[in-house]
């Protein structure tokens, strides 16, 4: 198997007196998609928000492409949000006074893309999930498939090198939910970017590569249940 692209070893992270993350490591492969699975309170956003840098961690060590992300500073890590990582969230986090274009465009424009050319590339992408029609409309005036769809497309526009999912599905309908993933996949497959997906639904972790299971802030021994 190739060099991980991601990694995190022996992470450590409390909420408060609350222990979140109790020694979990995982390694994330250029191109793969894995799936991060486990109960309600078991760490998995804590684990997926110290992988992307969002929070550090207490101890143990979060490695990107060679460089130590848990040691990196804000700017630093704020960059390679914007750039070489993608992160999309179960209720999408879009901006609900901008159209779903206008979403879209905005990594864009803050990597100084001309409005013009990022509302073309951002059209491209609302194109390519499906929800192009839906470009001049509001988050709240769209359903929540279309929502997502927008939010993923907006994860995806900067061409990222991984995509974080956290609960993409999980205030979908069935029918919406096989729409966002199989439109996750193909693009990511498309682009060769690596997808962490945090769920709990089995039927969204069986479109990924391999599944690891997170228990009380622990990664689990393969072929151990919780």
């Amino acid at each position: 198997m190739s060099t991980p692209l991601l990694t995190g070893h022996r992470l450590h992270k409390a909420h408060g007196p609350t222990p979140a993350l109790r020694g979990a490591s995982l390694a994330l492969h250029p191109g793969e998609i894995l799936a991060v699975t486990g109960a309600s309170g078991s760490g998995k956003s804590t684990l997926l928000h110290c992988l992307a840098g969002i929070v550090r961690p207490d101890s143990g060590t979060v490695e990107y492409a060679g460089e130590r992300l848990d040691m990196l500073p804000e700017a630093r890590l704020s960059l390679l949000r914007r750039t070489e990582f993608g992160v999309v969230f179960q209720f999408g986090q879009l901006i609900p006074e901008l159209t779903a274009l206008d979403n879209v465009a905005l990594p864009l424009l803050l990597a100084a893309v001309s409005r013009t050319d990022a509302r073309a590339v951002a059209g491209d992408w609302l194109e390519r999930f499906g929800v192009r029609e839906q470009g001049e409309l509001r988050p709240g005036e769209m359903s929540g498939g279309q929502a997502q769809r927008t939010a993923l497309a907006r994860a995806l526009v900067t061409g990222p090198k991984v995509v974080f999912a956290d609960e993409p599905t999980g205030a979908l309908d069935s029918l919406a939910s096989e729409q966002v993933m199989t439109a996750l996949v193909h693009t990511a497959r498309e682009s060769d970017a690596a997808v962490l997906l945090i769920t709990h639904d089995a039927q969204v972790a069986a479109y990924a590569d391999r599944e690891v299971r997170l228990s009380d802030g622990a990664v689990l021994p393969t072929g151990v249940t919780a």
